[in-house]
């Protein structure tokens, strides 16, 4: 006991978190045992874990449906603009914390612009790049908050049907990152026709040194990579956040619904954490940098010299 006194507090929280995981474990154990029984919505496949993900229209603006990939969407305009204008509207010698994170963004945006693009194209794609980066990291942000979205599972609280909570980022539906995709993806052809005009853009796609018969082959495949870049682009960014959220979803209970074991959605509880704060605090950031900077590197690619 007098060990115990003389730890310090994180040791005795972690030890506390320790004990109350194992205390966990057994009670499942004994309360619900290990013998799998499945639940009959999951016995007839009626449940599957990919339905959290499909987008059920609530209601109708005109010829618009409304649903939680638009509703957080425009939670994310809400919050960017509403952060933005807030620090605008602040501006100080002696920057608070919010203010040093949307400089750090600032600074770090122009960085990657500058670093892949001329001057003359920064000053003109600088805002997209920054707008893309800021856009994006929010969106992110928003999906690791869990809201009551999921109009497919519900719980009654006062009386009152409601949508059960749920993890859910708009780009895990593959027409966001599209939409944003197919924007770069126009936006730097375009740069680079006017840069070199339509055969000098197309001249400026083969490799130097490439000639003759090799010509043949190589010109084919370098047109083909540059509208592959419109898939792998829209991909990255869809699959990342769509299986991260997968991920989390099975450690934290989805798995041991689909096996019958509530002891696994127990035992695997902590994964499901460890997955979250991974997923939150690096890939979300991450995800938007990538995003932002391969903006930058192919809008400077096309207007580069011509081989």
């Amino acid at each position: 006991m007098t060990a115990i006194r003389s730890w310090s507090k994180a040791k005795k929280i972690g030890f506390s978190i320790l004990a109350l995981y194992i205390l966990g474990l057994i009670l499942f154990a004994v309360i619900f045992g290990v013998k799998a029984h499945k639940a009959p919505t999951v016995a007839s496949g009626a449940f599957t874990p990919v339905d959290e993900f499909r987008l059920d229209t609530w209601f109708k603006l005109g010829p618009v449906p409304f649903n939680k990939g638009v509703l957080y969407l425009l939670l994310t305009c809400v919050f960017t603009v509403g952060i933005m204008s807030y620090v605008a509207r602040r501006m100080q010698a002696r920057p608070n914390r919010i203010q040093v994170i949307v400089e750090s963004m600032f600074n770090l945006t122009q960085s990657m612009s500058q670093d892949n693009m001329g001057k003359e194209l920064t000053k003109k794609y600088f805002p997209l790049i920054c707008t893309l980066f800021v856009f994006i990291l929010v969106t992110n942000l928003l999906g690791y908050i869990p809201l009551p979205v999921n109009s497919g599972l519900k719980f009654t609280l006062f009386g009152l049907s409601l949508p059960s909570f749920q993890l859910y980022a708009a780009d895990t539906n593959v027409a966001f990152p599209l939409i944003l995709s197919l924007g770069v993806f126009i936006i730097f052809n375009y740069e680079g026709v006017r840069h070199h005009g339509a055969v000098g853009y197309m001249k400026s796609l083969i490799p130097a040194g490439v000639s003759g018969g090799m010509l043949v082959m190589i010109f084919p495949l370098e047109i083909v990579s540059t509208f592959l870049r419109l898939i792998s682009f829209t991909v990255r960014l869809w699959a990342n956040l769509l299986a991260g959220h997968l991920l989390i979803d099975f450690m934290a209970g989805n798995l041991a619904v689909l096996l019958g074991l509530q002891i696994l959605g127990w035992f695997t509880l902590p994964l499901g954490v460890i997955i979250y704060l991974f997923e939150a605090v690096l890939i979300a950031g991450l995800q938007a940098f990538i995003f932002a900077i391969l903006t930058a590197i192919y809008l400077g690619g096309a207007t580069a010299a011509s081989h």
